[in-house]
């Protein structure tokens, strides 16, 4: 038996509490290149501990709706971005923090575009492209120690549109 997450669309304001929606709304902070290109400025807070920020990139296979979630991960050490290279979206699950365990998850979809960037500490799960490829590039800590907890459900979940 699985319990049900009804997917929603990403807003900064519902996912504030997880992390960052990084895109483009609103208008550019600047203008650059010769009036060519608008820059959305500094639209993530990247936070670190005992190591530094770097960029690697993932491939991930694609999954298929209803999605079952059984597992979700955190980073205590630092924060995440995920930041696709196609124009596609992707599904994002979250959970609070409730005294050292994830609490009832909530799923997000991305439009074409954005990305997100989870807060550190945030339980969240893995990767999840809907369409392929599923290339991704990916800021996150890099150094010594290890920077993942993992979390088990009991009863896993399943997400569905």
């Amino acid at each position: 038996m699985s319990r049900q997450i009804v997917i929603e669309p990403i807003s900064a304001e519902a996912f504030a509490p997880f992390g960052d929606v990084i895109d483009t709304s609103g208008t550019p902070d600047k203008i650059i290149n010769q009036g060519q290109c608008g820059r959305y400025h500094d639209r993530a807070a990247l936070d670190f501990s005992g190591g530094c920020a770097g960029i690697s990139l993932f491939d991930a296979n694609p999954r298929e709706l209803p999605y079952r979630l059984e597992m979700v991960e955190r980073h205590p050490d630092g924060s995440q971005a995920f930041i696709p290279m196609t124009h596609q979206p992707f599904l994002v699950i979250v959970a609070p923090d409730e005294g050292g365990k994830p609490g009832e998850p909530k799923a997000f979809l991305t439009l074409p575009g954005q990305a997100v960037n989870y807060h550190r500490g945030t339980w969240h799960g893995v990767l999840t492209p809907l369409h392929g490829p599923g290339l991704f590039a990916v800021v996150d800590r890099i150094g010594a120690g290890s920077n993942l907890e993992e979390y088990w459900f009991d009863t896993p979940y399943e997400v569905v549109p």
